[in-house]
């Protein structure tokens, strides 16, 4: 048997090198499959909800402005068995408890979380730093909704959730890579 000699080891070094660069290179390029799993990784984890910084309970709703748009939006809740109400006639308060549905739901009242249908396009990616990057277009529907939040009167009262949870709909992320998966940035 042969011993490699030095320069052979050196053309082996390259060559092993050049095929460990190419093999991270690959994931480099971004395609539909890989920009949807980074898209739905990071989607997964986070739930959309009426309420991004919760709320506390006993809720009062006061005469006033804004007041009738919150009171549609509490009635709502209380439609869909969230809340229960309690007027207090002398202040002119609608005071709104958690029911039992309402205590599993609060504070923020999570209404599913969106699932990645389509990737639309994405930008030609540019290098930042050492990063890849670029911005993906999507279309993306809502997943495991809540039987509360299909009323009427929430639909209503919450026409972003309605909008959201109508069908697809397109969002855009900016999406970066080190060679080891896209995800969002």
């Amino acid at each position: 048997m042969k011993t490699i000699g030095m320069a052979s080891r050196a053309v082996l070094a390259v060559v092993c090198s050049g095929l460990l660069m190419a093999g991270c290179s690959a994931d480099l390029k971004p395609t539909n499959a890989k920009l949807e799993k980074g898209l739905n990784d990071y989607l997964a984890d986070r739930s959309v909800c009426l309420f991004p910084t919760g709320m506390r309970f006993p809720y009062e709703v006061s005469p006033g402005t804004g007041a009738k748009a919150e009171k549609k939006r509490m009635d709502a809740m209380k439609s869909a068995g969230l809340l229960t109400e309690l007027d207090d006639f002398e202040t002119h308060v609608a005071r709104y408890s958690l029911t039992a549905a309402g205590q599993r739901a609060a504070p923020r009242f999570c209404y599913g979380h969106k699932e990645v249908t389509s990737v639309d396009n994405f930008t030609a990616p540019v290098r930042v730093g050492n990063l890849m990057e670029t911005t993906v277009t999507y279309h993306a529907q809502m997943k495991d909704i809540p039987v509360w939040v299909r009323t009427d009167e929430m639909e209503a009262a919450f026409p972003e959730m309605a909008l959201d949870i109508s069908g697809p709909q397109e969002g855009q992320l900016t999406m970066a890579t080190a060679g080891a998966g896209w995800q969002v940035r």
